[in-house]
């Protein structure tokens, strides 16, 4: 199992209390319900569930994570695999001007 950098940002990291922690996980979501297993009041912030499907978990519409600036949406989503030098970004939407 890699060990990930996982970074964190915006109310994600106000609500975690941190900016940046080490974790395990095979698959990035091993890695994001490790994340929120530590931190449960991340877990509404970053998952969703579909409509009577209270077992199945995705990813929030508007949450990206990244793994080394690639979000995941454009690989193998949820499923991606991991490797030790990978470091996984989560960030909410964020505006301003």
């Amino acid at each position: 199992m890699a060990e990930i950098k996982v970074k964190l940002f915006a109310n994600l990291r106000e609500a975690a209390g941190t900016s940046e922690l080490l974790l395990s996980g095979e698959k990035v979501i091993d890695v994001l319900l490790s994340l929120t297993e530590r931190y449960p009041g991340l877990k509404d912030l970053i998952f969703e569930k579909p409509e009577g499907k209270d077992e199945i978990l995705v990813l929030c519409g508007s949450i990206n994570v990244l793994i080394n600036g690639n979000n995941v949406r454009h690989l193998e989503g949820l499923d991606t695999l991991l490797s030790d030098a990978d470091e996984v970004a989560v960030l909410p939407p964020i505006s301003g001007g």
